[in-house]
């Protein structure tokens, strides 16, 4: 059975930092590209980072791009969102799933961020 733990979240005010993280199980870690999503209040879910398997290759949207850094520990099988100079616009429970997320496929309860101005 599949399961993605999303932790790190919390109250921060803007330029703050946090860093999240996401545990995987029921599945090959390994074997997925992964990405990070968020979800804001009255809006719909969004892409915000992506990495590849091996963790060579990353993209990220443009809205976080230069503040957001997505990182992997296959051994470990977490997936890691280090975000610095946060907005309040940031405001979202963040979630994180394989990339591409295939219609229906399992999501997790995510992880709160609250960025205060």
């Amino acid at each position: 059975q599949v399961q993605l733990v999303e932790s790190g979240g919390g109250l921060v005010q803007a330029g703050g930092s946090l860093r999240l993280s996401c545990v995987a199980s029921g599945r090959t870690f390994s074997s997925y590209s992964m990405g990070w999503f968020r979800q804001a209040p009255g809006k719909e879910r969004e892409f915000v980072a992506r990495i590849t398997w091996s963790g060579s290759i990353t993209y990220y949207a443009d809205s976080v791009k230069g503040r957001f850094t997505i990182s992997r520990d296959n051994a470990k099988n977490t997936l890691y969102l280090q975000m610095n100079s946060l907005k309040p616009e940031d405001t979202a429970v963040y979630y994180c799933n394989r990339f591409p997320t295939p219609p229906g496929d399992y999501w997790g309860k995510g992880t709160l961020v609250t960025v205060s101005s």
